[in-house]
This record gives structure tokens, sequence and C-alpha cells, in this order.
């Protein structure tokens, strides 16, 4: 079972938000290979570092027995590309294979 959560005030309509949301959720249970059971959201929250525009993307990642980890990318969500995310994933990634 996927279990997504999304939310965010996003660039573009509410649909557009969805879909860029739920297009990073899926890359992320991708390039972790996320088991079923763990539970991916993707968050836009307003950013005051001028380095990300007003908004960052925040994705937490919760498998069952594990803490929560989480990931920021500092731009909008609509902006975060796959090659973004792999970067900002990339010490969960090393997390995971230690333990």
């Amino acid at each position: 079972m996927v279990r997504l959560f999304m939310r965010g005030r996003g660039e573009g309509s509410g649909t557009q938000m969805r879909d860029a949301t739920r297009a990073l959720a899926d890359m992320t249970r991708r390039l972790l290979a996320l088991e079923e059971e763990a539970t991916v959201s993707v968050s836009e929250i307003a950013c005051g570092d001028p380095a990300c525009g007003g908004a960052e993307t925040v994705v937490l990642v919760m498998r069952p027995g594990h803490p929560t980890q989480a990931a920021k990318v500092l731009m909008p969500v609509a902006r975060v590309t796959e090659e973004d995310l792999l970067a900002a994933l990339q010490p969960l990634s090393q997390m995971m294979r230690a333990g």
C-alpha cells in the first residue's frame, strides 16, 4: 500500500501541486528502494533563506520500527528535479545502508 501525504502552498494550481508532490514521493520511493510499508510525506513550507526563493521542499520518510528521516531541498516543489532530490536524499540513503 502506498501512502502519501502532500501539503503545500505551491506554485500553480492545486492539481499541479498534487502531481508534483506525488512525482517527488514516487521518486523518493524509487531512489531509496523503500518497502511497501514505508510512508513518504512531501511538503512545501515557507523558507526565510533567500537561497530558496521563499519556499522549501521537505521530504519525510517514515518506516515502521525506524525514526522518521527528513530531507530538505531549498526550492519550491514544482522546481525540484530528480538530481536535486537525489542530492537531498543522499544522507538518508547512506544511513539506511549503514543500519
